[in-house]
């Protein structure tokens, strides 16, 4: 069997990377069920830093380059590697909590393994969605502890069935104390030890502090602190802590009794530490640490330990095998240092329950246990990231709800922004999203009669009518204490207007909305044929034709429709080549409102031209948006030029909304029940079928976040985000009611 391992390796100083050498040695040292089994490493680098590795890692991954984990992952699929094994700690992958490592685990092609090194119990909105994704992800989650098994499935709902425990593994070296002590000139001291990367959180003052009374009766004893600060708190911090703990130490006149070792040493260099150790300390200043390699290593050589209850250690040490005492008691870890060392034979007892533990958890019994894991795995052979279709299933959806559209919602209108789930008062209101929040509660009210949609209805229309200026076009933008911000709105914003009024034209809840919506309408209409902008175009033509639905008979706005469509034919005739079906030169933003209009022009033209041009653009972009089994938007950091490549970042939630919208309308003209499945793939975007695999739509707030972007989600949550989430929503229900009515039609 051949293993990929992902994770960081020697010589990066890195836990995490001793873990994966020890693992990857351990694991090809396994006998395999077909013979012997073989390995290859995907390693971490770190802020712009590079390695000389060895000749087992085949490839590397620069933290924050996203391209790398998708190359990373192709070239995995092509290894012949049978299964990947990861291990995950937040700090190590990139983007906004580790999230890009989420793209890489959905390209892979072959089963996976998760070792999780860290298993927070009170997470981020992030954290946890990014944990939820990989524990989806992964065949089998390996984590180290049962406190871990027992928060997996209770904080992250992981089933039981999923997660394996497998303890940390020990190296199995071994060293006489006598013979170690007498190497480091240590014969006649009695010697603590603390091992590891150095930072706040480790406690280390608690146990300088307790030493003057424990010096006191041992004069001979010496603490050693043997490890270099963490990275990232060199990153941060410098080297404050150290000088810290260095002024600590004279201030309690210690100086003789403590050494600060600042090196990062090799396990064979370390085991002859912990086997000259009387006493191993963890005097950590908080519980919740999962795992501690440094505990289990400690272990692993016998050592009598002594540690604060932080999870890993309260379950570790159990059955006799280490102490613990109080969180940042140092009255009480002077008291069990005294006990320990005026009692050896208690402590020797410690010392042979640890080290016996240790023979248990040695690394080739750790390796056989997960080369067994990942025989078993593969020969279930499970079905992974198979290219299947998306079931439509609206028992899997999220309740509607208008929670977040309420909040943002004032007398005066929708808040166009939010500060996460907070609206943003400072940004005031803007015309587009009025519209599109009228839009919205307009459709909702039509499909449930929702007393909320129809009582925030004259909010937004009220809003629209304020805006509109005498000669019919509108302002955009109006600050929270109601002072005009611009003369004259944007193209695009009157093309959203029209857009919704156009609907309001055709599914008035009441005819005084619809007479309000008519003369606001109507005085507008002057200005159609006067617009420049392609995409208000667009958005211009669906609002007529929203309109037309009850008012078929108005020729003369039939014939602004046929000069507004054949202003776009113009565009697709002017850009289009043989491998170029658009527009522009380019794909910017909002591009499926294109096909979009024309399709919905489709149904009142009569012109097959306007009915080629609209499905074979809505196929182009479809190609390019959906070649992967989910919606990869066109980002707006950069677009997507014409001979060039599309840009992934900056994806857009109301880009979302336009390829829902666009295949809605196409299922409409075609009745191809293909189309509704397409429509299903563009809106799971918003539920994490998406190139980070992380659900915008939040289900604390009921709001939608404002976009992916190249760190990873923009947790904002606006009035435009949300309400592209809200009315593709409402466009899947619609579709999936219009689909059973065609199959009942046509059995």
């Amino acid at each position: 069997m051949k293993i990929s391992f992902v994770g960081t390796f020697p010589p990066r100083e890195c836990g995490i990377g001793t873990f994966t050498k020890n693992l990857y040695d351990a694991v090809n040292s396994a006998p395999g069920a077909d013979g012997p089994n073989t390995a290859l490493v995907v390693a971490m680098d770190d802020n712009g830093q590079h390695y000389d590795y060895p000749k087992e890692v085949k490839l590397t991954i620069r933290q924050e380059e996203q391209a790398d984990y998708l190359e990373a992952a192709s070239f995995i699929n092509i290894s012949g590697a049978d299964i990947c094994v990861l291990q995950h700690e937040f700090g190590i992958f990139g983007g906004q909590n580790g999230i890009y490592i989420l793209p890489f685990l959905y390209r892979l092609k072959i089963p996976l393994i998760v070792t999780l090194h860290t298993v927070l119990k009170n997470p981020s909105y992030n954290e946890r969605a990014v944990m939820i994704e990989i524990c989806k992800i992964a065949q089998r989650v390996v984590v180290m502890t049962r406190k871990a098994v027992d928060m997996l499935m209770e904080e992250y709902g992981v089933a039981e069935s999923k997660i394996e425990q497998i303890a940390h593994g020990v190296p199995d070296i071994q060293f006489d104390q006598q013979s170690v002590k007498k190497e480091f000139k240590l014969l006649s001291r009695k010697v603590l030890l603390t091992f590891g990367f150095i930072g706040r959180n480790k406690g280390i003052e608690i146990a300088l502090k307790a030493l003057p009374a424990v010096v006191a009766k041992y004069p001979q004893l010496v603490y050693i602190v043997l490890g270099k600060t963490h990275p990232n708190v060199i990153r941060h911090s410098g080297e404050e802590y150290r000088i810290f703990l260095l002024g600590l130490v004279k201030k309690l006149g210690i100086e003789k009794h403590v050494i600060f070792m600042n090196e990062f040493v090799d396990q064979t260099e370390l085991f002859k530490y912990l086997s000259a150790s009387d006493i191993y300390i963890t005097p950590y200043t908080n519980e919740a640490q999962i795992t501690s390699g440094t505990l289990s290593y400690a272990i692993g050589a016998g050592s009598a330990v002594i540690s604060t209850p932080y999870w890993h250690a309260a379950e570790l040490l159990s059955e006799g095998r280490g102490r613990l005492f109080p969180f940042n008691d140092v009255q009480a870890l002077s008291e069990v240092f005294l006990d320990l060392l005026d009692h050896p034979d208690t402590m020797m007892q410690l010392r042979s329950n640890a080290f016996n533990y240790g023979r248990e958890i040695t690394w080739p019994k750790i390796g056989a246990k997960y080369a067994k894991l990942a025989e078993k795995i593969v020969s279930e052979q499970p079905d992974v990231q198979a290219e299947t279709e998306t079931i439509l299933d609206l028992l899997a959806l999220p309740p509607f709800l208008l929670d977040h559209v309420q909040r943002l919602t004032d007398d005066t209108g929708i808040i166009q922004h939010a500060k996460y789930g907070i609206p943003n008062l400072k940004e005031g209101y803007c015309l587009d999203d009025n519209a599109r929040a009228l839009l919205m509660v307009l459709m909702t009210y039509k499909r449930n009669k929702n007393p909320l949609a129809l009582k925030l209805s004259p909010t937004y229309l009220s809003y629209i009518n304020y805006m509109q200026n005498p000669d019919g076009a509108f302002r955009n933008f109006l600050s929270f204490n109601r002072n005009f911000l611009d003369e004259v709105g944007s193209e695009d914003s009157f093309g959203r207007t029209i857009w919704a009024l156009g609907y309001l034209l055709g599914n008035a809840p009441n005819d005084a909305y619809y007479q309000t919506g008519r003369d606001i309408f109507f005085d507008a209409s002057p200005n159609f044929v006067k617009l420049q902008s392609i995409r208000s175009i667009a958005n211009t033509i669906v609002g007529i034709c929203h309109y037309l639905k009850s008012n078929s008979g108005d020729e003369g706005m039939i014939e602004v429709l046929r000069q507004l469509t054949n202003r776009l034919m113009v565009d697709y005739e002017l850009n289009r080549t043989d491998d170029w079906h658009w527009y522009e030169s380019l794909l910017a933003y909002d591009n499926a409102f294109l096909p979009l209009a024309m399709l919905h022009a489709a149904e009142f033209l009569n012109d097959e031209r306007v009915n080629q041009i609209a499905l074979e653009s809505m196929e182009f972009l479809s190609k390019i948006t959906l070649n992967n089994g989910y919606l990869s938007i066109v980002g707006n950091e950069k677009w997507y030029l014409k001979d060039g490549e599309s840009s992934m970042f900056a994806q857009q939630p109301l880009d979302a909304l336009a390829m829902v919208l666009m295949f809605h309308q196409a299922f409409r003209l075609t009745s191809d029940p293909a189309y509704v499945q397409q429509l299903n793939t563009c809106f799971m975007w918003f539920l994490g079928e998406n190139d980070l695999r992380i659900s915008l739509y939040d289900f604390e707030t009921k709001g939608c976040c404002d976009g992916l972007e190249r760190y990873g989600v923009n947790r904002n949550q606006g009035a435009e985000s949300t309400l592209a989430y809200l009315i593709s929503h409402l466009s899947v229900l619609e579709a999936f009611e219009e689909l059973t009515k065609l199959k009942a039609a046509h059995p």
